[in-house]
């Protein structure tokens, strides 16, 4: 359709001497357009006869007409060229997964851009305007994006462009005045600003993640090759030691050569197991990094505070236990004992088959370093940072202190419905759920009438029976702290501890082991309670207050 409307303005601005596009126009007195020089150049060749005639009809005229130039035909033909060479960008009609321009009426054209100010995607035609109308060059212009109404304060109907850091959420201009009033807050360009720095540093923790791991699997590749190696050479030597022996022994002779090929097969499925499950864990940081750096280069702050929080939280440490790779391994202590046995006797040769068991056993490509922490140092280097879910708090519990102190109050705070509020339990959970790694972290109680514990998310929020308090369901395990003893809980099963009251609990999460620890923090850490368990899905730490004089904290860890 577009070369068509081009060849039909082609034909009505063309010369029918040049056959070009109109220079200079005239109009004749017949009505046909041409060329200034082309009508001038055919009428001087009849300049001798007096009589000049137009080429298109051949309609003649005397004397010779005055030629003028036709201004508005000039100024068409001079706008069809320009158009012609500089021709509009070619647009796309919007299809799955883009983003259609709201003002296109019918099939709607691709959206390149979406103004922040007016909520709204544009077309290249439509989005002229905002560089061209004074009022709209001062909105805020960004690459297409979707689901615009989620810019939008689900309260005002105002865009979204300030960050409360006391409930870590996206606000307009009026929730500054009402529920916000006394609250944190900062623009969303700057809180970007602060959040960029934590993911570039988040990024830098997951490469340096990654090169460890890719060191690991090359220690184990080593390893296994050189186990490999020196299990060919142990074979062949023990097979040569065997066929000196006499009849009486070729059972052994065979028990012994099965004994190293199991071991050794063992040993490499083993280590391939583990660089498997570390590859995983590689594509899996990479796939986290990618997503990091495509949030990192979003043009939009909101995007990229509504997702910061689910994607830039630090690292898991991964459900890997640490190893040390065995990198000199060696059957010389078999090949000895199998030259030992050649020269006893027959009937020594059983209690020498023990030995060469016991030794081909502790051969391993890797052992294991699992151990609990013994200090608080070492429990440090697990610790985690936690933040009190105000969507979750009763109503008497008061969130303060960057939401890690909770206070219960008599009066009750001017919190918003919410399904996962707790109704009638003064309870409160953290924002994190807790899964797949070793976790730490540490609670302060200067009263006596608190309890510390997780729980699954599916915890009811509800009424006031014992499916909503922490330690007494199938779902949470407690401690309880009181002024003067501690007692731990678990579907309302409850042990009572004897130990000093302390007034910071350390709190040990070993997921895929199934412990959680509860500790009287101090320089040698008091095991107050240990469960043990298995978990099924992520746990949320919480609290419970029945004392005013009572608030809990949690600690801030460096």
């Amino acid at each position: 359709m577009a070369e068509a409307n081009i060849l039909v303005a082609h034909d009505q601005f063309s010369c029918s001497v040049c056959l070009e596009l109109l220079k200079d126009p005239v109009t004749i007195p017949c009505g046909h357009s041409y060329c200034m020089g082309c009508i001038k150049n055919c009428w001087d060749q009849t300049d001798h006869t007096g009589v000049y005639s137009c080429p298109q009809c051949r309609k003649t005229f005397t004397p010779r007409p005055v030629l003028g130039r036709n201004i508005m035909l000039a100024e068409i033909a001079g706008e069809f060229k320009r158009r012609r060479l500089n021709p509009p960008p070619a647009q796309s009609y919007a299809g799955p997964g883009d983003v259609p321009c709201d003002f296109c009426t019918g099939r709607k054209f691709k959206a390149v851009k979406s103004c922040l100010t007016c909520l709204a995607s544009y077309c290249e035609t439509h989005v002229k305007p905002h560089s061209e109308v004074t009022p709209l060059k001062r909105h805020k212009l960004i690459n297409a994006i979707g689901d615009l109404e989620q810019k939008l304060c689900a309260e005002h109907q105002k865009v979204l462009e300030v960050f409360c850091r006391t409930d870590q959420t996206c606000i307009c201009l009026l929730c500054t005045q009402d529920e916000h009033r006394s609250h944190d807050t900062v623009t969303a360009k700057k809180e970007r600003r602060v959040k960029q720095k934590q993911l570039g540093e988040t990024q830098t923790e997951i490469q340096q993640r990654i090169q460890e791991r890719l060191k690991e699997i090359e220690e184990l590749k080593q390893a296994v090759e050189s186990l490999k190696r020196s299990a060919c050479i142990e074979i062949k030597e023990s097979e040569e030691i065997f066929t000196e022996l006499i009849r009486s022994i070729e059972k052994i002779h065979t028990e012994v050569i099965e004994l190293i090929g199991a071991n050794v097969k063992a040993a490499v499925n083993q280590a391939e197991g583990r660089m498997k499950k570390l590859e995983q864990e590689i594509a899996e940081l990479r796939r986290r990094n990618a997503e990091l750096k495509q949030l990192s280069e979003t043009e939009d702050h909101i995007h990229f505070l509504q997702n910061f929080q689910s994607l830039c939280a630090p690292p898991e440490a991964g459900d890997l236990p640490s190893v040390t790779v065995n990198t000199d391994i060696s059957f010389g202590a078999v090949r000895k004992a199998v030259s030992e046995l050649k020269d006893h006797i027959e009937d020594f040769c059983k209690g020498e088959l023990v030995k060469i068991t016991k030794t081909v056993n502790e051969v391993a490509v890797y052992s294991l370093q699992a151990p609990e922490p013994r200090n608080r140092a070492e429990f440090l280097k697990y610790s985690c940072q936690l933040t009190l879910d105000p969507n979750t708090a009763h109503r008497n519990l008061c969130l303060s202190e960057g939401n890690r102190k909770v206070t219960w109050r008599r009066e009750n705070q001017r919190y918003p419905d919410h399904s996962e509020r707790f109704d009638s339990c003064a309870q409160v959970l953290c924002r994190e759920g807790l899964s797949g790694t070793r976790c730490y972290w540490e609670i302060e109680c200067s009263g006596g009438g608190a309890s510390i514990g997780v729980t699954y998310k599916g915890i009811s929020r509800k009424g006031g029976d014992h499916s909503c308090l922490l330690g007494f369901n199938d779902k949470s395990w407690s401690l309880f702290c009181s002024d003067s003893s501690y007692s731990a809980r678990h579907n309302n099963n409850h042990t009572v501890i004897t130990a000093p009251r302390s007034p910071r609990i350390g709190v040990y999460l070993d997921f895929n082991a199934g412990t959680l620890s509860f500790y009287g923090v101090s320089d040698t850490m008091t095991l107050l309670h240990r469960f043990q368990t298995t978990f099924t899905e992520p746990l949320y730490p919480g609290f419970w207050l029945w004392d005013y004089e009572s608030p809990v904290t949690i600690c801030q860890l460096n």
